[in-house]
């Protein structure tokens, strides 16, 4: 399956009239489909689910899912009710509360108020994906091998990604390189969605198990880690995809920078360190069952786990900052002391 994007004008998540749509990342990558949520709790249930994800891509729906929910609602307690609706779906990523806060203050004004600055919050995701690429592509260099864990592609982040931006700008400038992508269980977005994603814009590639990346520094293989973030605490401490932290130990170890691409609008100021960040609980189904197509291309889901043990499953981990080289921002790269200057 191939599909042309163009990173200037395609988006993960966009909003026509008050319909919002998405690309299906559920569906993904077996087939390309688009789910339409007309009203505010059916994107809100798109963003519970996980049809679309992705820090960037969470936060512009949410912000459209609050501009549904100006217009459905009758009164500043259902306003208030939306909001907290929205909140409630996924509570570790920092651009979902940012979004919505930003979209509540403008429906206090009007309901075309909240439309404007909703569509104003995923244009303004593209474009610091671009600039993003853009700091990230100096600190790769000809003949890298970078790993990444979980999707922090377009899909996760509107047009051009987080993670993946830098080496989308590489890989665009002519640069040789190669990417290791995690599977990143129990969904397997790296798997699945990186792993689509970097097929489609020709990138060299390799999908490679959870618990080989060590395997892979300790050869020489890999010379950057790079991942997205869902929240990133004041004093850097940064909450990605549950399996990010011992990727950091590991890259530490062997002397491996690891860098933190995420907009702006992920930093979190409020919360003062990585202990403070909520957490996300998934359901243990995602870690007892795998979905796939059978060989007639029919969808089938299958329990893996032995049949009478249980599962827990934490969506999220947190970096120490002690382990972060740097962070990619629409506004350049900064370190662990100067991300306070960005108050």
């Amino acid at each position: 399956m191939m599909y042309s994007k163009n990173p200037e004008t395609d988006r993960a998540v966009w909003m026509n009239g008050n319909v919002v749509y998405m690309i299906d990342q559920t569906k993904l990558p077996f087939s390309f489909e688009i789910f339409a949520a007309k009203t505010c709790a059916e994107t809100c249930y798109a963003i519970k689910h996980m049809i679309t994800r992705g820090a960037g891509s969470i936060g512009a729906a949410a912000a459209f899912a609050m501009a549904q929910g100006a217009a459905e609602a009758k009164n500043d307690a259902e306003l208030l009710s939306a909001k907290h609706q929205i909140e409630a779906t996924r509570p570790t990523a920092r651009d979902l509360f940012a979004a919505v806060e930003r979209v509540f203050a403008k429906a206090r004004i009007s309901v075309s108020a909240a439309y404007d600055e909703a569509q104003e919050v995923a244009e303004e995701t593209a474009q610091a994906g671009k600039r993003i690429g853009e700091y990230g592509n100096e600190l790769i260099f000809n003949g890298y091998g970078i790993l990444t864990h979980c999707n922090a592609g377009w899909l996760a982040l509107q047009g051009f990604g987080s993670a993946l931006s830098p080496i989308y700008e590489a890989h665009r400038s002519g640069k040789s390189i190669f990417v290791y992508a995690d599977e990143t269980r129990p969904r397997s977005q790296g798997a699945r969605l990186t792993a689509w994603e970097l097929n489609e814009a020709g990138v060299p590639h390799a999908v490679i198990a959870d618990n080989a990346a060590a395997h892979f520094m300790q050869h020489g293989k890999i010379q950057m880690l790079i991942t997205g973030a869902d929240r990133i605490a004041a004093n850097g401490d940064a909450a990605n995809k549950i399996g990010t932290l011992e990727k950091a130990i590991a890259a530490k170890y062997f002397g491996i920078p690891f860098y933190i691409a995420a907009p702006l609008s992920t930093l979190d100021f409020s919360t003062s360190n990585g202990s403070q960040i909520p957490i996300e609980e998934r359901t243990e189904d995602e870690v007892l069952y795998q979905e796939g197509p059978d060989s007639e291309g029919v969808m089938r889901r299958i329990r893996v786990v032995s049949p009478e043990s249980s599962a827990i499953n934490p969506a999220f981990d947190v970096t120490p900052n002690s382990l972060i080289s740097g962070y990619i921002t629409e506004k350049g790269i900064f370190t662990t002391e100067s991300l306070k200057f960005l108050r």
